[in-house]
């Protein structure tokens, strides 16, 4: 599978600070969490697209559309189990219509993106087995988080490195 390039929104450091926070109780109950992953590139934040590359459009787009309307607030909350075999879980993401329509009019400049729809959330732990869920969902309880979207950035993972839009 390639490496995925993205285009992110990312709260503010109360924000952040919130879902590490998650990630800390998850990780101190010895189950998988984001923090286990230590690069500086490693922050809460919510997917606007991912793909093998990302167009200049969607940049373009990007810069005008999303990074304009920033700040904006959003509510963490209701918890999303993703996957398989190994789950992913996740914060759902409520959002006003407005910026729905703006990140997807990101997203339709990006032909080959890895997901057909967008399910705005808030990753907390990814392959989690399935025998761990229920400790894990435990730990997680049902939080509800205000984040407030400060900035938009491009993950390029051929460079290794974040960019802010």
């Amino acid at each position: 599978m390639p490496k995925l390039h993205a285009l992110e929104l990312v709260p503010d450091d109360d924000g952040r600070a919130r879902v590490r926070e998650l990630w800390g109780a998850l990780q101190e109950a010895g189950l998988p969490s984001q923090a286990d992953h230590t690069k500086a590139s490693n922050q809460p934040h919510v997917t606007v697209v991912e793909a093998p590359e990302i167009p200049d459009a969607a940049i373009d787009v990007a810069r005008a559309r999303l990074r304009g309307m920033l700040p904006v607030t959003a509510t963490a909350r209701g918890v999303l189990l993703l996957g398989g075999d190994r789950v992913t879980i996740a914060l759902g993401v409520d959002l006003h219509d407005d910026v729905v329509r703006r990140v997807l009019a990101v997203r339709v400049q990006v032909p080959d993106r890895a997901h057909r729809g967008w399910l705005p959330h808030v990753t907390l732990a990814r392959r989690v087995p399935r025998a761990d869920l229920d400790r894990a969902l435990e730990v997680v309880g049902a939080p509800e988080i205000e984040l407030r979207l400060t900035e938009v950035r491009r993950w390029d993972p051929d460079k290794g490195h974040v960019t802010t839009l």
